[in-house]
This record gives structure tokens, C-alpha cells and sequence, in this order.
């Protein structure tokens, strides 16, 4: 399986998703954000960090960068993507995840491990999962409320888009929600950090079953 891991000035995250990849089976590629073209990947990942020191709304700058054109296309064609916490305020910023990321509830940078419940196991991302299972996962955020208008919501539950949400709304999130899915299920934005969760040494191993779930899927198709 391969994949892409975009980097854009001021991610941070960037070389934690390529380890948690490649440690999960798949051969990683580093593509800087001013490249055109991603090339022939399965996935494309877009890393957690402060794109673009995180100017105007988180995400806003980078989803004009030209590699988006080329993640837009990947995405159009089938390809799948992972978008994690400013890579989650990325891909709404796309257009690619409906919804957008909003200033914490209590105002305040949250950097801890919070408890989150698996929504739906019906995708590429949460199928190393069981629905309804209880995982914990770390946050680092200052804009993760999850905003979604009441009609955008009720599709997303009616047809199974919520892929993890939150055991304590800490942030403010509509619905509680922490991650949510493309229409045909295989684009995945998700505020909370399962990259840093691969290695026992660092305190979790609780988002290893993410990576090496999608892999086996994409491996196999």
C-alpha cells in the first residue's frame, strides 16, 4: 500500500504519521505542499501541526496550496485520505468533509489524552475497531469544535458519517462529534491524534488498529 504524507510549513505531526504508517506495512512519500502532483498512492495523508502558523482560519491557507489541487483529484478518482487535527481543519477548508473546526468551547489549547467512543466500524479507517467501542486517544487543539448546521448533522447520523465522538464534550463539538466521514466513506477527518498513540513506549498503542486496518484494507483491494 502506498501513501503520501503532505507537509506544509509549520506542520508538526507530519514525520509521527509517516513512522505510524510505515510501522502499519505501507511505503510513505514526503510531499511538500508547493508540489503539483502526489503521484500514485493510495492515501494521502494530511498531518496535524500549525500549516502556515495557523493565519486566518486553521486550514484556510494551506487548502490553497497547489498540492491540494492534487488531493482534490486523488479524492475525485477513489483515492482515500486521512486528515488529522489541522489536517482534519484542512480537508473541511477543501470542501472534501462538510462541516468546519471552531474555537474550543472553554477558549484554552487542550494537550491530553481523551476518551472517545468508535461510531461506526463500516469504513477503511475503523474497521480494527468494534461500533460502540471505547478507545482514548490524545487532543492537541485550540480550534476543534466540530460545527455542522442542524440538516448537515442529521445526515451524518442518518447515514452512519460519525466515525468517532467524544466521552466528554471538552471542546464544544455539535453531537459530541471527534471524527467524521466522506459521503462514500473513505475520506476520514478526525480532531484526535492516533499517531501518537502506535508505540507502548509513549504511553498507547490505541490508534495502531487504525493504521493497520486501513492498510490491510487498501493492501487487499
Amino acid at each position: 500500500m502506498r501513501a503520501a504524507v503532505i507537509v506544509f510549513p509549520g506542520s508538526n505531526c507530519d514525520r509521527d504519521m509517516a513512522v505510524a504508517l510505515r510501522a502499519a506495512g505501507a511505503d510513505v512519500t514526503m510531499v511538500w505542499h508547493k508540489d503539483a502532483e502526489i503521484g500514485n498512492v493510495d492515501l494521502v495523508a494530511v498531518p496535524g501541526g500549525f500549516s502556515f502558523g495557523d493565519y486566518l482560519r486553521c486550514g484556510a491557507i494551506a487548502a490553497q496550496s497547489p498540492v491540494c489541487g492534487a488531493l482534490r483529484r486523488h479524492v475525485d478518482r477513489g483515492g482515500y485520505a486521512l486528515g488529522v487535527c489541522n489536517g482534519f481543519q484542512v480537508l473541511t477548508e477543501t470542501g472534501l468533509l462538510p462541516g468546519a473546526l471552531m474555537r474550543n468551547a472553554g477558549l484554552k489549547f487542550v494537550c491530553r489524552s481523551v476518551a472517545l467512543t468508535v461510531a461506526t466500524a463500516d469504513s477503511a479507517f475503523t474497521r480494527g475497531y468494534a461500533a460502540g467501542e471505547s478507545i482514548a486517544l490524545p487532543v492537541a487543539h485550540h480550534d476543534g469544535a466540530y460545527t455542522a448546521d442542524d440538516a448537515t448533522l442529521a445526515h451524518l447520523r442518518d447515514t452512519d458519517l460519525i466515525a468517532f465522538t467524544y466521552g466528554s464534550n471538552f471542546n464544544g463539538s455539535r453531537a459530541d462529534i471527534a471524527g467524521v466521514l466522506s459521503e462514500n466513506r473513505r475520506v476520514l477527518g478526525m480532531m484526535p491524534h492516533p499517531e501518537r498513540a502506535v508505540d507502548a513506549a509513549t504511553g498507547s498503542t490505541a490508534g495502531v488498529a487504525l493504521f493497520q486496518g486501513l492498510v490491510r484494507q487498501l493492501a487487499d483491494a
